[in-house]
């Protein structure tokens, strides 16, 4: 219920805060409080796991339109061992994993799983 309520009042003041309302009105103070509780509440409760490198890897696969076996060629592996890390059966060698963060901008923490 407080958090709806709190949701609520977040949307009646963003038509009445912008960038020119003083950080020290009451509106634009009350805001930044109930905006920093939500998001406080959200990241406790709901928290936003980091993909995992065979969901990325899929994403890719589909923004760039390649297929297992392109992504096999561009990285110098059989694309039985595409599969294998789409299915999460196997990690890349660090070699391939500098590759993927290199050919296919896939963030190093998400490879890594870190």
């Amino acid at each position: 219920m407080q958090y709806i309520a709190a949701m609520e009042r977040i949307e009646e003041l963003l038509p009445i805060v912008d960038e020119q309302t003083p950080e020290n009105d009451k509106n634009s103070v009350e805001l930044v409080l109930l905006s920093n509780l939500v998001a406080d509440y959200d990241e406790e409760h709901y928290p936003i796991k980091q993909p995992s490198l065979a969901d990325v890897l899929k994403l890719r696969m589909f923004e760039m339109r390649l297929t297992q076996k392109n992504i096999a060629e561009m990285l110098g592996v059989s694309p039985s061992r595409i599969s294998e890390y789409l299915t999460g059966k196997s990690e890349p060698t660090l070699k391939v994993a500098r590759d993927i963060n290199r050919k296919l901008s896939i963030d190093a923490s998400i490879i890594l799983g870190v």
